[in-house]
């Protein structure tokens, strides 16, 4: 009788651990294959990607902001000018959306204070996007968008938000894995020899230090560096968004990471290599004879050697970040 008892014991004992075993695989494999609710909640820089590379924006929905902030090229342009709505031709080269995160000021002339003013800036430019805001919420409440926006905000598309929404987007754009970086943060795979040299250029005899000073190599200013003579060069500048006099021919120091990729360059895109760059500021008055505000630093020919402009060059693409480098 009692060992009847203990084999009935024995039997329920291991059938309750079975059975325990399989609660806990069941739970395991659930735990695994369900999915995460606040992981997979939409969060505003992903909404914010999707309308960056959305042509809902624009008049004829054939423009996107990613039409002309290519990913490939650190989200810049391969053209002088960039083409918007009805083949409209812009006025300035695009320059690029990454590193903008600590920009005080956008745009070339600097008439943005934030990413999020900057970000509504092309949809209404009637040569960029063309759209009026007030119809880009309207369209943007008649779709898709509309519920995602209450996901997000919790609350439907507004001037506020969409401008906020594409910011968040290009607030992510930031770039660290160069070898500059390495070579700062004593990490393997920095600067060559070549591009420690150039550096030395960089920050001496080539002058570049006294514009391009901050990580991302702009000190967010405004300069003239002789693109502006009231004539065949007559782009304004900074004086379209002050109209002040002492601001004719200034432009906004453009951040150098990723340089090596945003080809062409300048406000208006006119110089289509980097060395094509280094030329022209080691000899500045061959351009432009008669530029207007010339900056103090360009009065006088740098006057570098050939191997200090490849040396200089070198450095300038030391300052890619990895995701750009042709493998």
């Amino acid at each position: 009788m009692l060992k009847e008892v203990c084999d009935n014991l024995y039997f329920c004992a291991v059938r309750v651990l079975y059975i325990v075993v399989i609660v806990c695989f069941i739970a395991v494999f659930v735990s695994f294959s369900a999915p995460d609710k606040e992981s997979d909640k939409l969060t505003i820089e992903q909404l914010g990607e999707m309308l960056f590379f959305d042509p809902i924006l624009s008049e004829d929905l054939s423009i996107s902001c990613a039409s002309c902030h290519k990913p490939e090229y650190a989200f810049a342009d391969t053209s002088a000018f960039s083409v918007g709505v009805h083949g409209r031709l812009g006025n300035r080269n695009t320059p690029s959306a990454m590193n903008v995160l600590s920009r005080e000021t956008l745009f070339w002339d600097g008439r943005a204070a934030t990413l999020a003013e900057q970000a509504l800036g092309p949809i209404e430019n009637p040569v960029e996007m063309n759209l009026s805001i007030e119809e880009a919420i309207t369209r943007l409440n008649n779709s898709k968008y509309k519920e995602l926006f209450k996901q997000v905000y919790g609350t439907v598309p507004n001037k506020d938000n969409l401008g906020d929404v594409i910011a968040a987007f290009e607030a992510t754009l930031e770039t660290s894995d160069t070898p500059n970086d390495r070579w700062i943060n004593d990490e393997p795979n920095g600067m060559s020899e070549q591009q420690l040299r150039g550096r030395s250029v960089f920050r001496t005899k080539g002058k570049c230090l006294e514009c391009h000073f901050t990580p991302d190599f702009t000190g967010d200013e405004f300069r003239s560096i002789g693109l502006f003579n009231g004539k065949e060069y007559n782009d304004s500048g900074r004086y379209n968004a002050t109209k002040d006099p002492k601001d004719i021919g200034l432009f906004k120091v453009p951040g150098l990471r990723n340089v090596a990729v945003t080809a062409p360059y300048m406000h208006d895109g006119s110089m289509k290599t980097l060395r094509e760059v280094i030329d022209y500021y080691d000899q500045p008055h061959t351009l432009v004879p008669d530029a207007i505000t010339r900056d103090s630093l360009l009065r006088e020919p740098l006057n570098l050697t050939e191997q200090e402009k490849q040396d200089l060059e070198s450095f300038l693409h030391a300052l890619t970040d990895d995701r750009f480098v042709k493998k």
